[in-house]
């Protein structure tokens, strides 16, 4: 096996997946959605772990808009947690540094307290200098929405006269994007293998790792772990 001996990743991106599962192991089924709780508490450890590793940039998939196709209580329950959860989230991005960005491409879906939420936690933490971190939080997310949403930008600059047609292209494409910095590492817990509409334009060069244990289970050696693979590989970037 290769050594782990290569420059670690800059940008990480995790599709938090398991937490309803791992909620009805630990607590039963009937209160399988106290998974919801763990896993957000699983994700201010995991920012602390990519501080202390290096890592410059952390984004997660929190909520897709496929998500919105859940129990209605779920949602709601989903959306409360945001709204309870922002005020600590925004405390601890400033006190360590981090810039907070929500990735939102259906953001007329959200209920306006979680909007609202959202809104503040990116506002309060725009301002830091020289960020430690910069995390990037993926709610009511969709990558293809994303890509539509551009493709609309641009098809409505052409129609005004602003870009001819012959001018896009890849380069022109992301700078409509959300999220413009692709990451180099894409970590997905409880052992699916698959991106599930999740930065399908940022990662395409992306090494992939994918982790048995549910989110909420994920521990300090299994970002070792994923660090030390990402280490291991070879990127050559189609060359």
């Amino acid at each position: 096996a290769r050594d782990a001996a290569g420059p670690p990743p800059r940008h990480v991106a995790i599709i938090m997946d398991g937490n309803r599962r791992f909620g009805a192991r630990a607590f039963g089924p009937e209160r399988r959605l106290e998974g919801h709780a763990a896993g957000a508490r699983k994700l201010g450890e995991v920012v602390d772990w990519c501080l202390g590793r290096g890592v410059a940039e952390l984004t997660v998939f929190a909520f897709s808009t496929e998500n919105w196709d859940r129990d209605a209580g779920e949602v709601a329950a989903l959306m409360r947690e945001f709204v309870a959860r922002a005020a600590e989230v925004e405390r601890r991005c400033v006190e360590r540094g981090i810039r907070c960005r929500i990735l939102c491409t259906a953001p007329e879906r959200l209920p306006r307290a979680a909007r609202a939420a959202l809104d503040r936690l990116e506002a309060a933490t725009a301002p830091v200098p020289a960020p430690r971190l910069v995390l990037n939080i993926a709610v009511s997310y969709g990558a293809r929405g994303e890509i539509a949403r551009a493709a609309r930008t641009l098809a409505a600059r052409c129609a005004r006269g602003e870009l001819a047609a012959g001018e896009i292209d890849e380069a022109a494409v992301e700078r409509e994007l959300l999220l413009r910095s692709p990451p180099d590492l894409v970590v997905r817990t409880s052992g699916e293998r698959r991106l599930s509409n999740f930065l399908l334009w940022q990662a395409a060069y992306a090494e992939l790792v994918f982790v048995e244990k549910h989110w909420p289970a994920f521990a300090e050696c299994d970002l070792d772990a994923a660090l030390d693979e990402y280490r291991r590989r070879g990127r050559r970037f189609g060359r």
